[in-house]
């Protein structure tokens, strides 16, 4: 596949995930780097939808270190367990954030981003080794729509683990 996205005009939003699926699965079958293929797909999901911040943070000694990503500049080690991204983490659970000042513990990298989904990646034993993070500085956009592709698309960031 040629490094460039086709995404149709007009679209749902599960249209546009179910464009850019196979898409991603292209994109990423045939590099096994998971930088390369973090960065890419970042790019994408950044590129098709517009959101404020896309990206990933990977588990190195027992904390969450941030990855490639699609934004402004964001904090560079989240603990386990806290913040969206620390208790999907904890959790091995996705997490949809309406209202990120409703959340507990909330950490603001940004005073922007109001709206949060974030997915765990799994490896090929079940333990989680990062997470997807996306952050929207709207309101009502982030559904679960949007959680069920975006684990999709985890899971074939777990293939190539």
């Amino acid at each position: 596949m040629a490094e460039e996205l086709y995404i149709s005009n007009g679209l749902s939003k599960t249209e546009k995930y179910e464009e850019l699926l196979p898409q991603i699965a292209s994109l990423i079958e045939f590099e096994n780097d998971l930088t390369a293929n973090l960065a890419n797909l970042s790019a994408a999901l950044h590129q098709t939808f517009g959101w404020w911040w896309v990206g990933f943070y990977i588990v190195k000694d027992g904390e969450l270190v941030l990855g490639p990503f699609q934004g402004p500049v964001a904090c560079t080690r989240i603990q386990f367990g806290r913040g969206v991204c620390g208790v999907a983490w904890k959790e091995a659970k996705s997490q949809l954030v309406p209202d990120v000042e409703k959340f507990p513990g909330h950490i603001a990298c940004s005073s922007l981003s109001v709206s949060e989904i974030v997915v765990p990646i799994f490896d090929k034993a079940g333990k989680v080794v990062g997470v997807l993070d996306v952050d929207s500085e709207q309101y009502d956009v982030l559904n679960e729509t949007d959680v069920l592709f975006l684990e999709k698309i985890c899971h074939l960031i777990s293939t190539k683990l």
